[in-house]
């Protein structure tokens, strides 16, 4: 969603069509199945998340906001 100065906070570029090693971003993820997890504002014990490939860490950081699917079933 947009590229962050990793000391500032401040926003450097907004959509940006790609991300090097090193860089800090706000991004949405959308997972594959549900997902225990919550806002670390909230509950910092699980409010952090690690990205992994094959084996290999691509990315790391804390959860700012969370997006619930709408189910239509749920009551």
């Amino acid at each position: 969603m947009s590229k962050i100065d990793p000391r500032t906070g401040a926003t450097t570029e907004e959509n940006p069509k790609f991300l090097k090693t090193g860089d800090a971003a706000i991004v949405k993820i959308k997972p594959v199945r549900p997902l225990p997890i919550e806002t670390f504002k909230d509950f910092p014990e699980i409010g952090r998340f690690a990205l992994r490939d094959m084996g290999t860490t691509i990315g790391a950081g804390v959860v700012l906001g969370i997006t619930e699917k709408y189910d239509p079933n749920k009551k």
